[in-house]
């Protein structure tokens, strides 16, 4: 069975929250297949008092048989079905009387807890009279509850307005895996791959440690692909539809606005994507793109004009894997072993270059690092002209206290770049923009991030720093 691969801070969290001496309610949440059930359930296997997994879809009967089915296993007893959440939590409460009173910690784990929320279940007032009325008052005990509709989540758990408000303890939001920690578990499952598969691996499937967990280790990338993508098998073809039904009740309107953002390199705005499916920018939309970013599936970026504007923001797709599925899965419905038929093609390419871009915004903080400004404070956000047509923009901007701009280019190239004297004078261009509308002071560093580094030539004085896909696995 796969070992606990990173999540120190968590592991370091979690473990504190099982030793205070007062009564704890946690609340995990994060996108699906991010490692929430297999983080809770390694770290603390045989010691927990109650378990129960809700069911996916299930009715409010079949709920009520899952929770039948984990109060017999932990009391080893007969249970009669219960006819309501509050009569389950009541059998519930009978049952950890007997192990509050030891001394050893009450662990009690709610998992997939938004499918117990069952249409008129009144599952959401149970939890919070059985929190408020016995448990938050039992000093040894520690509730956690985890959810991958992570929208869900906050809403009815963390920001919850009734019988739960303010009543977490603590909230966790399970990210997925850096190229770091994605590197040490292809290595923890034998992978002696370079940096730069581990990398095109992370740019198809992202962070996510089950997604990593099909790779297999005999096979190169571009075969693993074809296996999992574009084959009889196909593990992860299906998977696209399962994410975003496991996310949100109602998926379609969200994949419209995921499958319009993947189509836009640059992102959209708001009023953009309005525009572009044919609604009202309402608080509809909002909430929507709100669900979203919340679930890591879309990043909301601040623009820079003469002040950072956040009505302005743009909207990118920065799940890999969605990006991944729409630019071909979803395209290429019978045509097997496509992966390796089209490496080297303009279409792959590009992606090439999108995913890379991505990949480095995910990473800032490890950029940060290379730099050695971790320690400054920084404002992270893009801009784009309103001037230039077409419209020129700068996708990563660090805008630093010591008085310094870092201007990124983000290149993905498969041997050392080299810097052209058309993509200078566009470099060039885009800086000048930049001050002329912007009108800030600071001193501008071009910053380029590449793969194996910038070679020498007449134009490579034009960056300030350059940074390579080693110090994207700080």
């Amino acid at each position: 069975m796969d070992k606990l691969i990173g999540r120190e801070q968590e592991i370091k969290l979690l473990k504190e929250y099982t030793k205070s001496e007062r009564p704890e309610f946690v609340a995990i949440y994060g996108r699906r297949r991010v490692g929430k059930t297999f983080l809770v359930n390694r770290l603390f296997a045989g010691k927990m008092s109650f378990s129960i997994t809700g069911v996916l879809d299930g009715s409010m009967d079949e709920q009520m048989e899952a929770f039948i089915d984990a109060m017999q296993e932990y009391s080893g007893e007969l249970v009669e079905k219960p006819r309501t959440w509050m009569e389950a939590f009541r059998v519930l409460k009978v049952f950890l009387k007997k192990k509050v009173v030891l001394k050893q910690r009450c662990i009690v784990f709610f998992d997939e807890l938004p499918s117990m929320d069952t249409q008129r279940s009144g599952f959401i007032r149970a939890l919070g009279y059985f929190w408020n009325s016995w448990a938050s008052l039992q000093d040894n005990l520690t509730l956690i509850v985890c959810g991958s509709a992570t929208s869900w989540m906050i809403r009815h758990i963390v920001d919850d307005k009734g019988g739960l408000h303010d009543r977490i303890t603590h909230e966790m939001h399970l990210r997925p895996f850096t190229l770091r920690e994605t590197e040490r578990y292809m290595k923890s499952r034998g992978f002696k791959w370079e940096r730069l598969s581990v990398m095109q691996a992370y740019m198809a499937l992202g962070g996510i440690p089950y997604y990593l967990s099909l790779l297999n280790r005999e096979e190169s990338f571009a075969i693993n692909i074809d296996r999992l993508f574009f084959s009889e098998d196909e593990e992860l073809r299906r998977e696209y539809k399962r994410l975003y039904r496991t996310l949100f009740k109602s998926p379609d309107s969200y994949t419209a606005i995921v499958s319009a953002l993947s189509k836009v390199r640059s992102g959209l705005t708001r009023n953009e994507l309005s525009r572009v499916l044919g609604k009202d920018s309402s608080g509809s939309l909002s909430k929507k793109l709100e669900d979203l970013v919340n679930c890591d599936i879309i990043r909301k970026y601040v623009v820079r004009e003469r002040n950072v504007k956040k009505n302005s923001a743009i909207y990118q797709l920065t799940d890999f894997y969605s990006l991944f599925y729409l630019t071909f899965v979803a395209k290429a419905e019978t045509e097997t072993g496509y992966w390796c038929n089209h490496i080297g093609t303009s279409e792959v390419n590009a992606w090439l270059g999108l995913s890379f871009e991505r990949l480095c915004m995910a990473h800032v903080a490890q950029i940060k690092q290379a730099l050695r400004i971790d320690r400054i404070a920084t404002k992270f956000y893009s801009w784009r002209s309103k001037s230039t047509n077409p419209k020129a923009q700068i996708d990563m901007i660090l805008e630093r206290a010591d008085g310094i701009i870092n201007i990124f280019e983000m290149k993905y190239s498969e041997a050392e770049y080299m810097l052209s004297k058309e993509e200078e004078e566009k470099l060039r261009s885009r800086v000048s923009k930049f001050r002329e509308e912007t009108g800030v002071k600071e001193a501008l560093w071009p910053t380029l991030v590449t793969t194996y580094g910038l070679k020498n030539g007449i134009h490579s004085s034009s960056f300030v720093a350059t940074l390579t896909t080693d110090d994207l696995f700080l």
